[in-house]
């Protein structure tokens, strides 16, 4: 593993040092602390994270809030060495397996990491799929097809969840698409709806994105050129959307975390803690992290 690191992610590492990256992982933590009335997220999906001892510090930093985090995690063949992940409260689940689905392209990307959860003490399953797709570098659409692969992928291992588990499974995608809610990889390849009725009615595997409200609204996950992108969402599965297996999402609930201190002076874009020679000891992440409500049948 440091071998990898220092391999893939040398020129990305340069200047870092424990106690900046101590620093880095406690503005995270503040923030995260924040989410859920204080309480903390019951499960929280993780884009750009290196190894499972990065995961274990921001876990530790999340001590104070009483919870019994636990980390799900899958090495990724990402050429920058950059992997997605879960936190999740070990007194509210307990993960029964965990996958990693490969999209095929030509050079390597983040896996979909699919994990498999059990609510406790009901038992009830509930899929969580984090994302983190190929980037816009190089311009949005000459780097769209690679996308679209992975919107692909995701609506494939959707329908094989479908036939495993039920069509009413509880299935929530979420992370880091790279691309908004009205682009084609999420519309026409993860086939992610507007309209509820669309999901409820369909009996192809649509997913409802949640997040067509707040782009309504203005509102961005991510800033560039002083224009807001929705580039961070979650998309339900007709089950958790229906509440058929005793799981339920709050669609209204879905909303972009911008605390004050996150935010930039003038421009509402994040303040990013950066790297390298950039840092700024103030700032936390380019893109404001997201969160949803979903209810459990007592």
């Amino acid at each position: 593993m440091t071998y990898k690191l220092q391999r893939i992610l040398r020129s990305e590492l340069a200047g870092w040092t424990r106690e900046l990256l101590d620093t880095k992982i406690g503005q995270l933590a503040a923030i995260i602390r924040q989410i859920n009335d204080g309480r903390g997220p019951d499960l929280l999906g993780v884009c750009e994270v290196e190894n499972p001892y990065v995961l274990g510090l921001l876990r530790d930093a999340l001590a104070p809030l009483g919870r019994d985090y636990r980390i799900a995690h899958a090495d990724a063949e990402d050429r920058r060495g950059i992997d997605v992940a879960f936190l999740y409260d070990g007194t509210r689940y307990e993960v029964r397996e965990s996958f990693s689905h490969f999209i095929v392209r030509r050079t390597a990307t983040r896996d979909l990491f699919q994990v498999n959860l059990l609510t406790r003490p009901a038992g009830r399953l509930l899929i969580a799929i984090g994302n983190h797709w190929p980037s816009r570098r190089g311009g949005q659409a000459a780097s769209a097809p690679y996308r679209a692969m992975a919107g692909e992928t995701l609506a494939y291992f959707h329908d094989r969840i479908r036939e495993i588990h039920g069509q009413d499974v509880a299935v929530i995608a979420m992370g880091d698409f790279n691309d908004e809610p009205f682009d084609r990889s999420l519309t026409d390849y993860a086939l992610s709806e507007r309209q509820a009725p669309k999901v409820l009615r369909a009996r192809t595997p649509r997913l409802f994105n949640l997040m067509w409200p707040v782009l309504g609204a203005g509102i961005g996950t991510h800033y560039f050129n002083n224009q807001a992108s929705v580039l961070d969402q979650f998309l339900i599965s007709k089950g958790l959307l229906a509440g058929s297996l005793g799981l339920r999402a709050r669609p209204q609930s879905a909303q972009v975390v911008r605390r004050p201190e996150m935010v930039s002076s003038g421009y509402p874009d994040p303040i990013p803690f950066g790297r390298g020679g950039r840092v700024n000891r103030d700032g936390f992440s380019d893109h404001y992290p997201i969160e949803v409500v979903i209810d459990e049948d007592d």
